[in-house]
């Protein structure tokens, strides 16, 4: 859930002091003026934040506009906007500022791509008889619901997502036959102890180079070990939506 953080901003009170308190008061007028530095700082990071948050929410559509069809699948402006957050999200921790004009056509782009291939594997899942069951659903929502407080927070962040039960429901359905279809019919290799060392030893180099003794590769072998079995399933997953697209009717609409 997203955070709006709020800065209160105090008034600083004028110090009178006697002559003989003259070394105290130049203390204490650095720290005022130190103080007022800092509240100003604050609050333009707010307002910066602010009009960054204008910028970014700037990039959405309108929730029912269709922004692309599928082989007669609908993608709707509601969909795009969700992934449009993450898109953004993305840029950002990268140093990159996703509302200048190269980095929102990036960011519209690799938006509309994730909606496509995610579309189409999803029909390939539906095609080859995939389901999720009403138990799956269920125990995926209660693990969903665990990483809010009340429920009420809960109801609230999906009130803000511009979902409802049936939608939510619906998605987590989705996900589970994805991640069924991903797992049995794109398998991935075994990540090897010579890919794992070749990985290990490129970091190192990069590291040494900057200055940074690198740990130890018992140390972090289950890290790499991980990263390398992402790389490889999304280099398949990529494969397997460029094979789909091949046969496949696309429309965008934005």
């Amino acid at each position: 859930m997203k955070k709006t953080m709020y800065i209160l901003i105090t008034g600083l009170l004028a110090v009178v002091l006697t002559a003989c308190g003259s070394n105290e008061e130049s203390k204490n007028s650095n720290k005022e003026a130190k103080t007022e530095t800092t509240q100003n700082e604050q609050q333009k990071q707010e307002e910066q934040m602010k009009e960054m948050q204008k910028k970014l929410e700037a990039q959405k559509v309108e929730d029912n506009k269709t922004v692309a069809v599928v082989n007669d699948k609908e993608i709707l402006g509601s969909d795009y906007n969700a992934l449009l957050s993450s898109s953004q999200m993305q840029f950002q921790q990268m140093g990159q500022d996703p509302t200048s004009k190269e980095a929102a056509k990036q960011v519209k782009e690799q938006t509309i791509d994730s909606l496509v291939g995610q579309t189409l594997l999803l029909q390939e899942a539906d095609k080859k008889g995939y389901k999720a069951s009403e138990d799956e659903v269920k125990k995926q929502l209660d693990e969903t619901k665990k990483n809010f407080k009340s429920d009420k927070e809960f109801k609230d962040a999906m009130k803000k997502a511009g979902l409802d039960m049936n939608k939510l429901e619906t998605q987590i359905a989705d996900n589970i036959k994805y991640t069924q279809y991903v797992e049995k019919e794109i398998p991935v290799d075994e990540v090897t102890d010579e890919e794992i060392q070749t990985y290990y030893d490129q970091v190192s180099k990069q590291g040494e180079s900057s200055g940074q003794k690198p740990p130890k590769l018992e140390e972090i072998k289950p890290q790499i070990k991980q990263q390398l079995e992402q790389q490889k399933k999304q280099e398949k997953l990529t494969k397997q939506v460029e094979e789909l697209k091949k046969g496949a009717k696309i429309d965008i609409k934005i």
